[in-house]
């Protein structure tokens, strides 16, 4: 079953308007989630906010949002003054520029949502909009406010629907030049060359979602089956690491890799 939409609002381009709903292209329902317990009395833990100073416990009704400005002192901003400055883009994802999809680096991706039409009147727009970026091989930039912050988001067209990729801010994406640029330049040697390309071909194979499932997850469920039936702690075995005691010749250790299939 679909989840509910997290999001609805507005997909505009120029004169063209259709509502839209989004959610979320992922999920993380499934991960296995602890409680913070008492270990002596086995109950849970309940988190509360307390004054900083005081050590007293605060209501709900006496939180607000505070800005910094020095060490003990803050701006207070109250939820009439954040109204005051809400964005457009709060309910409309209007696409004022389009670039090509392969020049916007992947680094920049954040976290995908399907975007799609909330009614069977959008649907005509929608298609459009959709088509049209499919058949230039232009994706969409746009922002939109989420989780109280407007986002950078690019709009890029999938099968029957939209992808809608929040894209990370400028300052939180560090430049790979600062890391890779300390590498050297050198070469590899054609035959080792030749061999990491055989164990490449050895080990391609058609991409399966099954090669990103967590095995930890399954081992925990598991583990926490079994100490339900008994109440006792079950350790799961630990596979041994890789020692990095030996040194081995690269060129050995591949010869070796391609040779156990041989």
């Amino acid at each position: 079953m679909p989840p509910r939409s997290f999001w609805k609002g507005y997909l505009k381009l120029s004169l063209v308007t259709c509502p839209v709903t989004m959610m979320p292209a992922t999920t993380e329902s499934e991960r296995v989630r602890f409680r913070t317990m008492n270990a002596k009395s086995g109950h849970p833990v309940a988190s509360r906010y307390v004054d900083a100073v005081t050590g007293k416990p605060v209501a709900d009704d006496d939180l607000t949002k505070g800005y910094p400005r020095g060490e003990d002192e803050h701006v207070i901003l109250e939820e009439e003054d954040l109204d005051s400055v809400a964005l457009d883009s709060t309910r409309t994802i209007d696409i004022e520029t389009f670039v090509e999809a392969e020049t916007i680096g992947w680094i920049f991706y954040d976290k995908p949502h399907y975007l799609l039409p909330s009614d069977a009147v959008g649907e005509e727009a929608f298609a459009v909009i959709r088509e049209a970026m499919a058949a230039t091989g232009r994706v969409g930039i746009s922002r939109l406010v989420m989780g109280g912050r407007e986002r950078a988001v690019m709009l890029a067209p999938r099968g029957d629907g939209i992808v809608l990729w929040t894209l990370r801010y400028g300052d939180e994406v560090r430049k790979a030049d600062a890391y890779f640029g300390k590498l050297g330049s050198a070469k590899p040697e054609a035959k080792l060359m030749t061999l990491v390309k055989s164990l490449i071909d050895e080990r391609t194979a058609e991409w399966d979602p099954k090669l990103v499932e967590d095995p930890v997850q399954d081992n925990l469920l598991e583990m926490i089956a079994k100490k339900r039936k008994s109440k006792k702690t079950v350790a799961a075995p630990r596979k041994g690491a890789p020692s990095s005691g030996n040194v081995v010749n690269i060129m050995d250790a591949l010869r070796q890799s391609l040779n156990k299939k041989s």
